[in-house]
Formats: C-alpha cells, structure tokens, sequence
C-alpha cells in the first residue's frame, strides 16, 4: 500500500490539483480491445482543463499497463475501446489497490465495451455494484453545470446516456461514462466532424470528470 500513499498525497489537495503536471494515464489492457481508441482526446482535455481549470498538466499523458507499478504515479486513469477486456488476477488485484489507495478511474465506452468492461471491474469490486448517479450528483456541477446529467455526444443505440459509480466507503473511485462517447467528442474537429458546441459539451463534462477527481 505504499505506493497508493503516492496517490494520496497528489490527491489530497486543490492545491495539488493545479500544479501537479504528470496527472493522466491511459490504461492499456489486454483481450484484444482498443485500448488505444480516441488517441487525440485526452491531449486535447488536458488543453482544455489547463485554460478552463487553470491547471498546468501536462500535455504528454502516460500510456500504463494495468498491472504496473506506474499506475500508482497517477491519479487519474482512462480507458476506452470497443471491444473485450481481460484482467488476470495480478491486473485486478493491482487495479483494486491502486483504487482503494486513492486512484480515481474513468471509464468511458466507445461502443461495445459494457459487457465486458463490467464483467472485469466486478473482478476488481466483487463486493460493490456500478449504481447510477442521480442527476444531482457534484460530479454533472462542478465549474460546468449538466442539469441533465452526462451529454450526447454520439447516437448508438437510441439509448440515453448514463453516468455509473463505483463507490467505496463513500468515494467514488470509478466514473464510467456510457452511451455517450465523451472521447469521441474530445477528440481533434476533424476526426468524428462533430459541432463545436457538442465538442463543448464533451469536454465540459471531462473538465467536470476532472475537477470532480480532485475535489471529493
């Protein structure tokens, strides 16, 4: 648990949060997902927190196995993709205290990661259930208000979009994002040719994801 205190005392302060520069970790995993989906979208968010929240990340985000000693350097994370995730017992045991020591997690599904992406957290938290946020929740009002919870960034399945926690003892350690695309709408214009103000939305919401990270 000594490398979790490292996530602690990054955490531990709004203070921390402003000047904290090495703060972003994209997980990969293994199972054949894309992990590596949406390659432009957390640059662009940490340009976009850095002139919203004035914080002073930087722009060159880490790229952390799951089962890495790294991840405890972090204490935001992020994982996308489409497909399958599998973690061994080394992987979600590593996940588990990185979580528990005070890491934070976002996942956000780029279409086709649900099934799989809740089948492997529940390896993580046995005990606990995703449980949806109510639209009340501080993580939809931080410097950006979302009356209405998470945007639409793009159409799936005709489904509205859902915002999911895990919660231990009374943190949440895991936002998962879903039916949204929230990266996709972080991304370069050019990439998906969404509107600029539903690029606004998405990474006012990732801004709020962010801040919210630091704050509870």
């Amino acid at each position: 648990m000594k490398k979790a205190l490292i996530v602690i005392a990054i955490c531990c302060s709004l203070s921390a949060f402003s000047q904290t520069k090495n703060t972003f970790a994209l997980l990969k995993y293994n199972g054949g997902g894309d992990w590596y989906a949406n390659p432009t979208s957390l640059k662009n968010l940490i340009l976009f927190c850095n002139k919203e929240l004035q914080t002073n990340f930087s722009e060159n985000y880490a790229t952390v196995d799951i089962g890495s000693s790294e991840i405890f350097l972090y204490p935001f994370c992020h994982i996308t993709g489409h497909g399958n995730i599998s973690l061994n017992a080394q992987e979600t045991a590593n996940l588990r205290n990185y979580l528990i020591g005070g890491g934070f997690l976002h996942i956000d599904d780029n279409y086709g990661l649900d099934q799989y992406i809740r089948r492997e957290m529940k390896k993580v938290f046995p005990e606990l259930d995703f449980v949806e946020l109510p639209f009340t929740h501080p993580i939809y009002h931080q410097k950006f208000n979302f009356s209405n919870g998470l945007p639409k960034i793009h159409e799936h399945d005709n489904k509205p979009p859902k915002g999911y926690a895990l919660i231990w003892e009374g943190r949440v350690v895991c936002f998962y994002s879903y039916e949204t695309d929230l990266g996709d709408g972080w991304e370069d214009a050019d990439v998906h040719n969404d509107s600029e103000e539903r690029r606004q939305k998405a990474l006012q919401m990732g801004a709020n994801i962010i801040r919210f990270c630091f704050m509870q």
